[in-house]
């Protein structure tokens, strides 16, 4: 699993992600959000890694308390 930046343009593609939610209802916007993440794990396709980064993505700290 990476955990480093690994972007040819980070900037780029918040922005295009960003964009992808312009005029969307909240509800929309999670489905568009669910949909991106089941892609992007297909792109992955290795069990172990999808785990890890589950379990990563988990431990990440937040701003809620």
């Amino acid at each position: 699993m990476k955990t480093n930046p690994h972007f040819q343009d980070a900037d780029a593609f918040y922005e295009q992600l960003l964009d992808a939610h312009t005029g969307l209802a909240r509800e929309d916007s999670e489905l568009l959000n669910a949909r991106l993440i089941l892609l992007l794990a297909n792109q992955i396709g290795d069990t172990g890694v999808l785990k890890a980064c589950i379990a990563a993505a988990r431990d990440m700290p937040t701003t809620s308390a």
